[in-house]
Order: structure tokens, then sequence, then C-alpha cells
């Protein structure tokens, strides 16, 4: 009776299972990630290194280069072949899940917040879909600066009398998102433009996307600059361009949801 009390905000059944898909594909690439691990520490134990000109692994040559290795012995060559087997699998289940969230995309209830911010430069699918599913209902935050605290990217407040004295980030909440978050902001260390992916994902969206975009890579790369020309570093920097981009985020979701309402 007293208004104390805070509300929590309860997930559907839908969005569960589509949190299900999003975060089966994030172990998937934990999976990958300790499946290359593997393979190349086996390699290196056995002194086999990479070839001197080829700077990057995983790309297609580099495939080539493993698929031509021979091993003394029978045991060692049963060895690569199951970790590269299992490298192949890992793959393919990453591309099945992706198929999956492609479809699920188009035809969820929340597939218009979805559309809606991709057409933010730094957030394709994969990340507006997390954003969506691990957040829910952005209308139910009454301003940005609610969300930012909500997902940790706002710094620790040490206050005593008239001093106050600010720390780093208190990372509360979901971690996944903050990430996401943090990765998709390292787009903005680029002069604005309107090209390639982006292009395409802009089409079709409505005004308020167009401008809030656009309006959001002038001021978050500006930002950018302004930290790193002041000394800060890039991953300093990174975290404060993450944490503005929530407001922008937070403006194309709000208008998205009351637009199906």
């Amino acid at each position: 009776r007293a208004g104390e009390l805070t509300a929590i905000y309860v997930p559907t059944p839908e969005l569960e299972a589509l949190r299900d898909l999003i975060r089966a594909r994030e172990d998937a690439r934990e999976d990958l990630h300790r499946a290359r691990q593997r393979l190349i520490h086996f390699l290196l134990r056995h002194q086999i290194h990479t070839p001197e000109g080829m700077k990057k692994r995983w790309t297609k040559r580099y495939r080539e280069w493993l698929s031509m290795l021979k091993f003394n012995y029978a045991a060692q060559e049963r060895v690569f072949t199951e970790y590269l087997q299992q490298l192949r699998e890992v793959e393919e289940r990453i591309k099945r899940l992706e198929s999956a969230m492609r479809e699920e995309a188009e035809i969820c209830p929340y597939a218009p917040v979805i559309q809606a911010l991709q057409g933010l430069r730094g957030i394709a699918l994969l990340t507006a879909m997390t954003l969506v599913v691990e957040i829910g209902n952005f209308e139910r935050f009454r301003s940005p600066a609610q969300l930012m605290s909500y997902l940790g990217l706002v710094p620790r407040e040490y206050s005593s009398g008239a001093s106050t004295k600010r720390g780093c980030l208190t990372k509360v909440g979901n971690s996944g998102v903050r990430r996401a978050l943090v990765e998709s902001a390292w787009s903005y260390r680029h002069r604005p433009a309107v090209k390639g992916d982006l292009a395409v994902r802009l089409e079709g969206q409505s005004a308020h996307v167009h401008e809030t975009s656009w309006k959001a890579q002038e001021r978050l790369h500006s930002k950018y600059l302004k930290l790193v020309r002041r000394g800060k570093h890039r991953n300093l920097a990174m975290a404060a361009v993450g944490r503005e981009l929530v407001g922008f985020i937070w403006s194309i979701a709000v208008d998205a949801e009351q637009r199906m309402a």
C-alpha cells in the first residue's frame, strides 16, 4: 500500500524460448573457441607452426594447410583427425542455430523491434536479437539512463557529504548484453557513413530509425575522438560510447514497441 515495492519483469514463454536459442548459439561459440584452441595446442606440442606469410588462422588457405598435415604415428593422426572433425561439427551447429535465429527474427512477436534495431551501425541480427530477448520490454524503462544502470554501464559512485567520487563501471545485470554493446561500440570509431550492410539494413526502415541512426553515428564518433584525444585508453572510450549507444537503442526500441501496440 505504501508503494515501496518495485515490480519485476516476467518474460513471456515466447521470450524464454528465444533466450534459449540465443544462449545455445553463445554456448556453441564458446565450444568453437575451445575446439580451435585444442587443435592449435596439439600442433604446438608437436612443433608444428603456421607457415610464414600466413598471418591469419581459420581462413580458407589455413584450412587447406591443415588438411595436408601428416604425422608419424597412427595415434597422432587419429587425434588430429578427431580434433578437426570436432571443429567441423561445432561450425555446423552454429550454422543451424543461426539459420533458426534468422527464421525466428521474421516470425516472432518481437520481429518489428529486432528489425528496427538493425538500423543502427554495429547492430546486426545477432546483437539485435540478443538485446531484445535479454532486455524484453524497453518501455518499462522510463529513460535511457535507467536502462544504462540496469545493464551496469554506469560508474560506481562513492558519496559522503559534499564529496562525490566515481569509479569503474558497476557491471551489474546481464553480462552478455553488456559485452554485445561494447563490441558494437567499436564500429563508431570510424567516420559516419551509410554504406555496405548498414545501407541494406536501413532499407524500408522508418524515418525515426534513419534519423536516430545518423545522429548516433555523428555523436558517438565525436565522443570517441574526444575521449581518445584527451588521453583515455581506447577500451575506456568504448565503454563510454557503448553507454551512450544504449540511449539510441532505447529510443528506437520504444518507438517500435509503440508502433506495435
